[in-house]
């Protein structure tokens, strides 16, 4: 192994970590210790402080990336819009099982029988037996009757409400912007601060999506967050017009039965995976080490849940951003991921999920490198790529082995940093088959991912620098003196 200084080894597993960076973690220090226990990307929660605060997160880890060459990937992701109940006279009421509670325009503080609701377009669109849940779904209200002014409610489940609690209606499509006023400028600051990935919350249908597409203008790429019901019943189409998706279970196990989440969130899994897009498995996978050093097994088993099932990304909210144990939050998904990969049955299972090509000569090569791997054991397949496209065909199949991506395009091998199973490398453009072989060789050598007598699998588009032109297949062995008396400037 020739690694660079400076650099790490590749990871061994192939599902990523993405680690919520909060006041636990957001300093250089903290980046580069959370990196090096494992985390393979950063979260950026725009729902907490102000844009300014993230400027020197941003930059924090782009030093730390410059330091040990790894392309990092950067998540913002955008708070969206905030349903919540007005205020209470004295702060604080209890609503009373089987009482009448009714929400309204009027500004005056509210009681126990009424309060305002500041969203007209929930008065639009609900409808009578539609269910509204009070503070995370600790209050369930079911609507008996309403108009333009006012919802008529009828107390399910009672007990304490205070001020400016957050309302969730699971029951309706609300239509409302997935995009606030405060989106559209942390989205704009976001972009300007240089990016892989916008999240986009409170997405329920694919036109939600069409907006932050416009005002990202390529820039970055588009994580759809499935987190409401109504994106259930259009889930193909919104997994279609994003760049990828999340299991935001939090929401979705406050406007579901708890029971429901498990099965949607295998189904969110396999149609990210059908379509080739990256999915992202988040909320609670390690709550209990928010505040203890160690995991629950119930925690650890729905980590290795999600893995088995084929996820790209597991990722840690809470944990790694305000836990009390940030470092070992991340060193523990390292070590499921790691334990998980490496038993013999992972390989099975992970294909329990029907992956079929389409009808493209990049689907079908990107099938057959992954059988070709398997058939002449080799350490790993290499893709040359300017826009990703190949690498994402690759991991959608799952492969046995190590997927090493060579691009001349930075942002490019950032965003592919959520995506199963790359090692992204940024080297110069080939010009020709012969130094596309060659690179291939001399990059898995420096990059440890082959050794001498190994075999890689090299696939890329003739001709060079046409994004999605992939129709080039090649299996070499790799000799060992590669590197011998070569100097260049560029190290890849």
């Amino acid at each position: 192994m020739t690694l660079n200084p400076n650099q790490i080894a590749p990871r061994s597993r192939k599902v990523r970590v993405l680690a919520t960076l909060g006041p636990a973690s957001n300093t250089l220090e903290m980046i580069t210790t959370l990196f090096q226990a494992g985390a393979d990307a950063f979260r950026v929660n725009m729902s907490h402080g102000d844009q300014q605060s993230k400027i020197a997160v941003i930059q924090a880890i782009r030093s730390m990336e410059e330091k040990f060459r790894r392309p990092t990937t950067i998540l913002a992701d955008l708070q969206g819009p905030k349903l919540r109940v007005g205020k209470f006279e004295g702060g604080r009421v209890t609503l009373e099982h089987g009482s009448t509670f009714v929400l309204d325009h009027d500004a005056t503080p509210g009681d126990a029988t009424r309060v305002r609701l500041p969203h007209r377009e929930i008065f639009a669109a609900i409808e009578p037996g539609a269910r509204l849940l009070l503070d995370d779904g600790k209050l369930v209200l079911r609507v008996t009757e309403h108009d333009s002014d006012r919802i008529v409610t009828r107390v399910e489940v009672g007990g304490a409400l205070s001020d400016n609690k957050g309302l969730n209606v699971p029951d309706v499509v609300i239509p409302m912007a997935a995009m606030t006023e405060k989106d559209r400028s942390d989205l704009a600051f976001a972009i300007d601060q240089g990016v892989d990935w916008i999240a986009l919350s409170f997405v329920q249908r694919p036109e939600d999506l069409w907006e932050a597409r416009k005002l990202i203008g390529g820039k970055a790429a588009l994580l759809a967050k499935i987190e409401k019901p109504a994106a259930i019943e259009r889930l193909e189409e919104i997994v279609e017009a994003c760049d990828g998706v999340m299991v935001a279970r939090g929401d979705l196990g406050v406007e579901l039965p708890p029971q429901s989440v498990p099965p949607l969130q295998k189904r969110i899994v396999e149609t990210a995976r059908r379509m080739g897009r990256p999915v992202v498995v988040a909320t609670q996978m390690l709550e209990s080490m928010i505040q203890s050093p160690s995991p629950t097994r119930a925690e650890v088993s729905d980590v290795a849940t999600a893995i088995y099932d084929g996820a790209d990304a597991i990722m840690l909210s809470a944990e790694s951003a305000a836990g009390a144990w940030p470092v070992e939050s991340v060193a523990m998904m390292n070590a499921i991921g790691d334990a998980v990969e490496r038993d013999p049955m992972h390989g099975d299972r992970i294909h329990f999920t029907v992956m079929r090509p389409d009808p493209t000569t990049a689907d079908a090569l990107a099938e057959a490198a992954k059988n070709i791997a398997d058939t002449v054991s080799a350490a790993a397949i290499i893709c040359f790529t300017m826009s990703g496209s190949t690498a994402r065909r690759i991991a959608r199949e799952r492969p046995s082995v190590p997927i090493l991506v060579l691009t001349p395009s930075t942002d490019t091998a950032r965003r592919l940093g959520l995506l199963w199973g790359t090692h992204n490398v940024i080297t110069r453009d080939v010009e020709s088959f012969e130094e596309m072989v060659a690179k291939a060789k001399r990059i898995a050598l420096r990059q440890g991912i082959a050794k001498a007598g190994d075999r890689v699998i090299v696939m890329a588009g003739v001709p060079f620098r046409t994004p999605g032109s992939t129709n080039v297949l090649h299996v070499v062995q790799i000799v060992g003196d590669e590197l011998k008396d070569y100097r260049s400037p560029d190290a890849n």
